[in-house]
This record gives C-alpha cells, structure tokens and sequence, in this order.
C-alpha cells in the first residue's frame, strides 16, 4: 500500500506526509530499498546498507520536516559522485572496488538539510555515452519500454526517479547527460550555470564542461534542491560567489508572462522527429495563447557546438584519466611488469572501448602536431557560440528547444555507430560550451507512449527563469 501510495507523491508532497505521520523516514525508506532489490531495470550499482539506521535518527527529529521540504527524503546519487564509505565506481571496472573516502559538497549540503543516500546509480563509464550502454555493470532500462535505453550518462539517476525507486537523484551533465536522460524518462532533470554548483567529489571528465544537477518528478522538486545545492565552496575554485535566489519562493510568486520567449530556427530542423516537433509546436502554440510574447531567433554558431564539443571533451578526458594508472587510482597489477607493460595492463583491462575510443582521440588533439588545428580552434569557435547566446539573451530571457532529435532509441540500435550515437547529443551540448542553464521538462508521449521532453535555457545564473516558466507548463498541461 505504500509503495503505490509513494510512486504518486513527489518530495513535497512526501515531506507534507512526513510532517502529518501519515509513514515515518523508516518506512518510506524500507520501501525505497525493497523497490530497488525488485527492479530489473538496473538502475542501481550498489545500496547504502546504513540507510535505514540512518532514517531511525532522522525519526527521532522528524518536527524539522516542517521547516525544511528536503527532510528526511530518500536520494540516490550517480555512481561518480563521492559518498563517504560508499563504492565509487564511475560504472567502470577500474574502480569497480574503489571506496569513497569523503563525500561530495554536493551531497553534503543535502544530508545537512535532512536527505539520505539511499545508493549509487548506473551510469556510462566514467560519464561516456548518450544511452547508459556503456557500463560495466549493464546498460540501465528504460521503465517506459525496457527495450530501449534510459539515456545517458546519468541513465541511472533518471530510471530511479521515472520508476519511483527514490523521489530525488542527482546527476551529471557535461553535453546533455542530465538533460537528455530526463527526456527519455519523463521526468524533470536541470543543467546549472556552470559554478552555480560546486564539482568538488565528482570524478572528472571534461572540467570545463561537467556540472552536477538535481532530477525529480516535479519542477518544485527541483527547485528545492538546487536551493540547498547551489552556493560558493572554497573547494571548488571554479565555483561563483554570486547569491542564491530562493528558488521554490520565485518560481511560485513571479509572472512567467513576463519572461521573452526565443525558439531558435536552427534547433528545428529536419533531424527532428515529426511527433516532438509537433509536441513542440503546440507547447509554443499554448504559450501564444496564453499571452506569452515568442520571437524568433537565430543562434548562427549552433551547428558548430557538437564539432567543438567533440574536440574540448576527449580533450579534457585525456588529461583527467591519466591519473588511472593502477599507482594511486586504478585498477593495480601484482605482477613484476616493466613500466610500459604496467600501463598496458592497467588501462587496456580497466577502460572499456568508449573510454578508450575517448582518451586517443583526446590525446591526438593535444598532440603537438595537431593542437592548434584542432584543439586551438575548438576554443576560438567556442568563443563564437558563448557571444551568439549572450546576443540573443539581450533580447529574450529564455530559449524553447527539443532536447532530443529522437524519443529513447532501441537498445544496440546505435551502439556500432559512434557518429550516430554523438547525434544524440546535438541540442544539449551547446548549454555546456557556452555555461549557461539548461531544464528538460516532459510535455507528451508518443504514440508508442515514450515521453516527449521540451528544453528550456536561460543565461548563466538565471536559473529561476527558466524554472518558472517550467513551473507554468507543468502546472498548466
């Protein structure tokens, strides 16, 4: 009875039960854990096994859940964010033994408000990959239709909030890897400004690009984290200064009507499929009718950001796994080996095929022959594509997008075809070049009943604009 009554409720709704006894932490808890022990959707690498004397403690101080939405809420937490004690396994077979040592700031600030990690989630390895295919421990199934991927590389994180297994995750997104997941789940998933939210605990992949972020079933939901989330940490040298808005209150007292909405020409192309198109056109059609004013824009360097992004990330991935040479991280070989016969061993046995595929590419890009073709430019166009979306933010406060070209794709359809699997990436990696905000927000199905998602962006640290108006379409579908 419980656990139907929780796969209808989302955080706010679950802390308003709290704060009625209608359940206690405990029992909410204990059901979380035996839906994820049931499911076989995979979207879980581990469980933290103190979660439920965790939840007692948080029983016996359960008349703070009435000043804080977040307590005593159940989260999962994607495998490459650290959890003190916790396996940290960034879904690959290199760390597949690795144990956190300290736990992300991240996380941090949310057990602080009351929330407990209830497991890690399946991922790509290391963050690689747009369908949560490439994991050691198994790709992560779609709970819409288990024959087609969940997204990635937050794949886990997203099954785990669509299929009611935690009320709340966080994930990752360095081109999409929040975004994209959400879309393909039906559920709610926001990319940060990049430094709204520090990256201290997060294994890195592409530096520049990663950012964590909030996933849950509602807007509010997420709002609410991003609250308790956000904020300078001397840890993070990359983290901002600026202050955090009071999402939840904002979003709830401001007018969306005011907000210029700008559909970029370039994101409706041919590439996308007829049924999110059409999804699409009548969420603008709605906003119309609703007084909303929607103008037309152009970002003219768009069609450069997944050429960019695909020459900046391998880039930045070369330099950040070379520290998982079997030394200090990294799977270790007993054997008396020369040093190159080491490295042989530890990274051809520990890295899979993408992981690897990644790190050459990287490395040729950096090399010294081929730095200022390729790298150097990367960084001059990305320059470009930053300046197209400040221009257009000086006329609108908000850009409607696809998030995908296609909804969730078969499992293996394009596993054989790398070029074919970036593609997935080609409307989300643009908010991760230029470190501006991104929200995935579901507003249909198709006929085959796979969710639809809609992007909202906003310019960097105006996250309540585009939570606002995904606050509106939610509450108004």
């Amino acid at each position: 009875m419980l656990r139907e009554e929780l796969t209808k409720l989302n955080i706010v709704e679950i802390n308003r039960a709290l704060q009625n006894k209608q359940f206690s932490v405990k029992e909410i808890t204990e059901s979380y854990l035996q839906a994820i022990d049931h499911s076989n959707l995979n979207a879980f690498i581990s469980v933290n096994k103190q979660a439920l004397k965790m939840a007692e403690e948080l029983d016996q101080n359960i008349g703070e859940a009435k000043n804080n939405v977040l307590y005593g809420i159940p989260l999962a937490v994607k495998d490459i964010i650290l959890v003190k004690d916790l396996k940290a396994t960034a879904a690959s077979q290199m760390l597949k033994n690795y144990i956190a040592p300290y736990t992300a700031t991240v996380v941090e600030r949310l057990e602080k408000e009351g929330m407990l990690v209830i497991g890690k989630t399946n991922c790509d390895e290391f963050a690689m990959g747009a369908s949560n295919e490439h994991s050691a421990f198994g790709p992560v199934l779609n709970p819409h239709d288990q024959t087609r991927v969940s997204g990635g590389s937050s794949g886990g994180s997203a099954v785990a909030v669509a299929a009611s297994l935690a009320p709340a995750a966080l994930g990752s997104d360095t081109g999409g890897s929040i975004r994209q997941p959400a879309a393909f789940c039906g559920i709610v998933g926001l990319k940060p400004s990049y430094g709204r939210i520090s990256r201290f605990g997060s294994i890195a992949m592409a530096s520049s690009l990663d950012q964590i972020g909030p996933m849950a079933k509602s807007v509010e939901d997420v709002a609410y984290l991003l609250k308790a989330m956000a904020g300078v940490d001397k840890k993070d040298a990359t983290s901002s200064h600026k202050a955090v808005p009071n999402y939840p209150k904002l979003i709830k007292e401001s007018d969306p009507r005011q907000l210029v909405i700008g559909v970029p020409k370039e994101y409706f192309s041919d590439q996308i499929d007829p049924e999110i198109k059409k999804a699409i056109e009548e969420k603008i059609k709605f906003l119309e009718n609703n007084d909303f004013q929607i103008k037309e824009v152009s970002l003219p360097s768009a069609k450069y950001a997944l050429a960019v992004y695909y020459l900046l990330m391998p880039a930045e991935v070369s330099s950040n796994l070379a520290r998982f040479d079997g030394l200090l991280y990294g799977l270790a070989d007993q054997e008396n080996l020369a040093l190159d016969d080491w490295y042989k061993t530890v990274r051809s046995g520990g890295f899979s095929a993408e992981v690897k595929r990644r790190i050459m590419l990287g490395t040729y890009i950096l090399s010294a022959g081929y730095y200022d073709a390729y790298y150097k430019q990367a960084q001059k166009v990305r320059t470009l594509i930053k300046e197209d979306f400040k221009k257009v933010f000086a006329d609108v406060d908000v850009l409607l997008t696809p998030v995908t070209p296609t909804p969730a794709f078969k499992l293996g359809e394009k596993l054989d075809d790398p070029l074919q699997m970036y593609l997935a990436d080609i409307f989300t990696v643009g908010a991760n070049v230029a470190g501006i905000c991104g929200l995935s927000l579901p507003i249909a199905k198709t006929k085959n009943n796979l969710p639809i998602g809609l992007q909202l962006l906003a310019n960097s640290f105006e996250e309540e604009k585009i939570l606002s108006l995904g606050y509106f379409l939610e509450n108004n579908q």
